[in-house]
């Protein structure tokens, strides 16, 4: 027969194992929510500014990704294709089969003037690359919407779309600044 005091300590002993093995099981699940299923960003430059500014944490989704490629209007994280450590975070402007162009201070797809409030009136200018630019299969074109201070498709090219991590769903912090990023605007 076990005494009390000695039953209190199987009891406290057993309660801690039991408690370790929960916050093992929670950290897994959590990091195994995070590599599948949705992450957390927080953004590095002002590319996305003023839709998204510096040191904003963005939630994006990473199921979409591998069931249906990106279209024009979805904010993306991407690897970087210039080998930097740090995913970016862009617009994507177009998609495979279609020809990006920019003048006038504007983007043009197919030929048509695109529409984006997203800039609030900054002006596009032409990057590094020759224009237009046929986008391949397996390809997006993607841009900052502060369109003067991003580095993107104008100067890296066409983006595989392989290495498109997620879909930005949803801006959370800083509270004040709480929105919806599947909106396309």
């Amino acid at each position: 027969m076990i005494s009390k005091p000695d039953q209190r300590e199987h009891g406290r002993a057993r309660w801690l194992v039991e408690s370790i093995a929960l916050v093992i099981l929670a950290l897994a699940l959590a990091l195994v929510f995070r590599a599948t299923v949705a992450s957390a960003f927080e953004i590095p430059t002002p590319s996305m500014s003023p839709t998204i500014m510096v040191h904003d944490r963005v939630i994006a989704e990473r199921i979409s990704v591998h069931f249906s490629d990106p279209k024009p209007g979805d904010i993306v994280v991407f690897d970087d294709p210039l080998g930097g450590h740090v995913p970016l975070i862009k617009r994507v402007i177009a998609v495979s089969g279609q020809t990006v162009d920019v003048h006038d201070g504007s983007v043009w797809v197919n030929g048509a003037r695109l529409n984006e409030p997203y800039t609030h009136g900054l002006p596009t200018e032409v990057g590094s690359l020759p224009l237009p630019c046929a986008i391949p299969n397996g390809r997006i074109w993607v841009m900052g919407d502060n369109r003067t201070n991003s580095l993107d498709s104008r100067y890296f090219g066409p983006v595989d779309v392989a290495t498109v991590q997620a879909r930005a769903v949803a801006l959370y912090w800083p509270v004040s600044r709480l929105a919806d990023l599947t909106d396309g605007d």
